[in-house]
Order: C-alpha cells, then structure tokens, then sequence
C-alpha cells in the first residue's frame, strides 16, 4: 500500500511551462495559496527547472524539445495540464512522463490533490527502477558466477567441484562469489581472445 507523503508543500518550486492563458489562472493561484514558489515560463524550460520540485507542463501544444531530458526521465514529478483529449496528445504527455494530470480550464479545485498523486507515483516509479536495475545486476551476476563454473568444468572439475573451487577463490581474494566470478571470467577472456566471436 502507497502511503501519500502529506506534509506542508509550502516553499517548494513548481515550473509551469504553458503560454500565458486564463485556462491556468486558477492553477497560478492555487499553488500560491498553497504556498509554493511559483515560475511561469513559455516556450522552454530554463537551466534552473533542473532544480524544480515539480513541473506543470502543456499537454496540449508542448513538444519534445521543451525538455532537457529524455521522455519519461524527468528528475521530478511531472503534471499534465490537458485542454484537449486527443488521443496523440494524450500518448505523449505520458509518453513525456506525467505523473498526475489536470484538466483545463483549472479551478482551485484539485491542484494540491495532483500535487500529492504525481510525488506519490513518482516515488514509486522510481523505487521500482531502482528494483529493477538491482534485479537486472543480480541476475547479470549470476550469470557471471555460471560462466565461472563453466571455466573450471571445461578444465576438467565437476559442477560441485568447480563452484567449491569458484568459492574457495573468492575466499582467498576477500570478495564475494560475484567478484570473484567476474574476475575469473574478464581472465578468461583476456587469455582466450577471440574465441567468444567464432562460437
């Protein structure tokens, strides 16, 4: 279960990256009210977003290039402000990453509700990156540790004998069985060149 981290916003940054219009007013206010320090900028976000808390942007007529990132790897919450329910707009303000999303023209009502739903699954996006590039460094590991035992197989030991043996290395260098396992396999390969590409 998702807990919704409530305390005070006041003082954080916000970036609104939508041309002047009334359809945002309500949005303007709201976050002041809410006490948030508050940039209006059009066409491009500026060097310093970098450092924004969060980022309201125009789903409607933003575009790639507005960004100093790459879609869907922004380093904050991001929030969609949607005017037009087209599907292609729509594919791209999450293909750019939104989080939470708002409707034009915003009212007072529901921008500190956005707020706490776009840091919420932002958090757990990027806890289940985080899980997923973990997942993918243990299992690249284990592949490692097997390419270790096949080394020793191919110079005669049994699996068992080959894995005591990957075991009683990593032991006697201090590292764990992973290291251990890289190691032994980036020497096999430095001794061996060439014959991973004719397999």
């Amino acid at each position: 279960m998702t807990r919704l981290r409530t305390e005070n916003l006041g003082n954080a940054l916000a970036f609104v990256l939508h041309r002047p219009h009334p359809a945002i007013q309500g949005l303007t206010r709201q976050l002041r009210v809410i006490g948030l320090e508050l940039r209006e900028v059009w066409p491009d976000l500026p060097a310093e977003a970098i450092s924004a808390d969060f980022i309201f942007y125009d789903a409607d007529t933003g575009h790639d290039e507005q960004f100093p990132w790459a879609p869907g790897a922004s380093p904050m919450p991001m929030i969609a402000l949607i005017g037009s329910e087209a599907p292609g707009r729509l594919n791209w303000a999450l293909t750019m990453g939104a989080h939470a999303q708002l409707l034009k023209p915003v009212s007072d009502k529901g921008v500190y509700a956005a707020l706490l739903v776009a840091r919420a699954n932002y958090d757990r996006a990027r806890a289940s990156d985080a899980l997923i590039a973990d997942l993918e460094d243990r299992l690249s590991a284990r592949q490692t540790v097997v390419q270790a035992v096949m080394i020793f197989v191919l110079r005669g030991k049994s699996e068992a004998e080959a894995y005591e043996l990957l075991r009683q290395t990593a032991m006697a260098w201090r590292v764990t069985i992973e290291i251990a396992a890289a190691r032994l396999v980036a020497n096999h390969r430095a001794e061996s060149p060439g014959k991973e590409d004719r397999k």
